[in-house]
């Protein structure tokens, strides 16, 4: 066994993906509470509304997720944005044991009202981006996630 050098062992946070990741991701949470706030609503709370629009009726586990939440910080969210009137949580046909959650009218409203925020972030972060690079980056993010996933969906 050959003994890595200390060149080997250093980290280059300029080519380190996950590192770059982080920065990215951190960047455009902050970016986007700041400019959800003017509206009432957390990133928590944008992220259940946008993954309910998409998906309604899912379970809070389906639902933390997709959202990037922990269970509890969900389930919490979840109790905020029901008793705003944004979701409604009800039994699942067929079995009562599974609550499911949805939209309610405010929500789809809530929603419509901060979506173009939520493209204007993305398109930041893609000015001075080709179409085909854009796709690109893309296909290899849905990579990423298939080779860590760690939930069927």
């Amino acid at each position: 066994m050959v003994a890595a050098t200390a060149e080997e062992d250093a980290l280059d946070l300029e080519t380190f993906a996950p590192y770059l990741i982080n920065r990215i991701s951190a960047r455009y949470n902050i970016d986007m509470a700041e400019a959800l706030r003017e509206h009432g609503l957390t990133t928590p709370k944008m992220r259940a509304l946008a993954v309910l629009k998409v998906k309604p009726g899912i379970t809070v586990n389906e639902l933390a997720v997709y959202a990037v939440m922990e269970q509890s910080t969900m389930s919490r969210t979840l109790d905020q944005m029901e008793e705003a009137g944004l979701v409604v949580r009800s039994a699942r046909e067929g079995d009562g044991r599974v609550r499911e959650v949805a939209l309610t009218p405010d929500g789809e409203a809530a929603f419509a009202e901060v979506l173009p925020i939520v493209r204007a972030q993305e398109e930041r972060m893609f000015a001075g981006i080709g179409k085909r690079d854009r796709a690109a980056f893309l296909r290899t993010l849905h990579k990423m996630l298939r080779n860590i996933r760690q939930h069927p969906f």
